[in-house]
């Protein structure tokens, strides 16, 4: 009776090998779904980007799904709010990769918590795209790290570069000292400057949480600079640009991507204080692109809301990683890092690829507020 037993459990066993051995793909990818994670804040200070950026992925993925899935299986798309700090975020990874068995990851959102995760990441060689991250050092963690926004210090270059354009020969800048995104910026913009013969006469920093900016600006208003530089998030941008105006400062204002939503912390009767300002971004509403509105569209059905350059990296990052699973004809996670690597990808924010650091290129579009509303002026390449 036991051999018989014994017998008839090899063949089981036997019968179930080949099965086992067709099954393609690594972990997170078993059955008939693909697990993918997100981190992102959707909760705390830094929320309104988090949120914003995930929206956009959930949203990508679910019309991937709609269209059949990719390698013929849904994505499972898990996702977890690390409150804007690299230890949660850090934490949530873990729970990700151990938990969830995820075969890549969408994120982080900001600076801090995307390098602290990055880092974490390379021992697994988890395939990361951050859609909005900016620092430098979040990629050169490793080789399994990609950036889908343009780094710190390439929009100091693009705005330096812009700022000549406009046939400006003199700069100023204000820019807050704790902030990484801020420094950075206004290194890179001062660097640049001075290679294009822009010669900055004034450096004016502020401390965090700063809400007056008007002893900076006095001294800024003194040297008569041509264009001043704010490379700030849009709540400060907002406070500094009426400053200005009440202090009678009218320079030609330029700004980053950090500037997507200033006309919204703008009251009405000082609009005309950010009008005329120029920006650089990655997006605009403006666009004749069909799937752009086509996405703004669905977007606002969605969610209830406009969406924003974070919602559309967001969408861009997760096609992409879509994509490249796709073209690596499988989920190992180093099959979907050489397929990023080489990955060409026409997304809503423009023509991309990614250079040897994994940071993508592609061309800016400048913005320019002109009675409240933000407009577009120009595709813009600093080459």
């Amino acid at each position: 009776m036991k051999k018989r037993l014994l017998a008839a459990l090899m063949v089981c066993v036997l019968a179930a090998l080949p099965l086992a051995g067709c099954q393609s793909g690594g972990e997170g990818s078993t059955g008939d779904e693909i697990v993918i994670g997100g981190l992102a804040p959707l909760t705390g200070s830094v929320s309104v980007y988090g949120i914003a950026t995930n929206n956009g992925v959930q949203m990508a993925f679910d019309e991937i799904n709609a269209a059949g899935g990719v390698l013929g299986k849904q994505i499972k798309y898990v996702y977890e709010d690390e409150k804007g700090d690299a230890t949660e975020a850090t934490n949530a990874y873990r729970k990700l990769v151990d938990r969830d068995k995820v075969v890549a990851i969408i994120g982080d959102v900001t600076s801090k918590p995307a390098a602290a995760v990055a880092q974490a990441s390379v021992a697994d060689n988890i395939p990361i795209v951050t859609a909005t991250a900016t620092a430098l050092n979040v990629t050169e963690a490793g080789k399994n790290v990609f950036r889908v926004c343009f780094t710190d210090p390439e929009q100091g270059e693009i705005m330096a570069n812009y700022a000549q354009k406009l046939g400006k020969k003199t700069a100023a800048v204000i820019y807050d000292t704790s902030d990484d995104y801020s420094k950075g910026l206004r290194d890179s913009f001062k660097a640049t400057a001075a290679e294009l013969g822009i010669t900055v006469v004034a450096d004016e920093g502020f401390a965090k949480g700063a809400v007056d900016f008007r002893p900076q600006l006095t001294n800024i208003k003194a040297k008569n600079p041509e264009v001043l530089f704010v490379p700030t998030y849009y709540e400060q941008a907002a406070l500094i640009a009426v400053q200005a105006k009440e202090i009678g400062l009218s320079t030609q204002i330029v700004g980053a991507d950090g500037w997507d939503g200033v006309i919204g912390k703008v009251d009405k009767s000082n609009l005309d204080a950010v009008n005329g300002a120029y920006y650089c971004s990655q997006y605009t509403a403006e666009s004749t692109d069909e799937r752009v509105q086509a996405f703004i569209k669905n977007y606002k059905e969605k969610f209830g809301e406009e969406p924003n350059q974070f919602s559309v990296l967001g969408y861009d990052a997760a096609y992409m990683m879509a994509e490249a699973i796709k073209n690596a004809g499988s989920t190992e996670k180093q099959a979907i890092i050489d397929a990023l690597t080489v990955l060409e990808y026409n997304g809503l924010t423009g023509q991309m690829h990614f250079d040897e650091n994994r940071n993508v290129v592609k061309e800016a579009i400048i913005i320019r507020i002109d009675n409240g509303a933000y407009k577009f002026v120009e595709n813009f390449s600093k080459e």
